[in-house]
């Protein structure tokens, strides 16, 4: 179970400093926030079992793996049943192409980031996957242009 935890700013400073590179040394990150190297290993250890501090991922510049094709596609969906709801979501975390997906509120049900290797590929996944899902009623589909800003920081704030 997540335990409560208040966080000061000395973990502000050790969050912002992890996601900026989370490979830092307890040595290096100590330095970095003004705090002993076992401070920080104790304060880590308390903000991941706070849940506050999550996975270590390493990030994929997509365009060098073929995938330079963002699409941002809205979802109407058939029916807003619990059960519908949960298929659908269910569908989403099973497609590897679908890297993140927000349920919306106002006109459309579902906003869907999509990451693929073309337009072709894309129509494709369209066509014959996500129009094909029975919860899907329809959606509408923005193709990013350029990637002007791009972020997996939060704002923890520090001044």
């Amino acid at each position: 179970m997540k335990q409560e935890r208040q966080i000061d700013a000395i973990d502000r400073r050790i969050i912002a400093a992890l996601q900026e590179d989370a490979t830092l040394s307890h040595a290096d990150l100590a330095e970095r926030v003004g705090a002993s190297s076992a401070s920080c290993w104790r304060r880590i250890k308390a903000l991941e079992g706070a849940g506050i501090l999550a996975g270590t991922v390493r990030l994929v510049d997509p365009e060098k793996i073929g995938l330079g094709v963002n699409v941002l596609c809205n979802i109407r969906m058939r029916s807003h049943a619990q059960e519908a709801r949960r298929a659908f979501e269910q569908f989403v975390d099973g497609r590897p192409e679908i890297v993140e997906c927000f349920s919306m509120s106002g006109e459309w049900d579902y906003l869907l980031r999509i990451v693929v290797a073309d337009v072709a590929d894309y129509n494709r996944f369209l066509m014959m996957t996500l129009l094909g899902h029975p919860s899907v009623a329809g959606a509408a589909s923005h193709f990013a242009l350029s990637m002007t800003k791009f972020t997996t920081a939060l704002p923890v704030g520090l001044s």
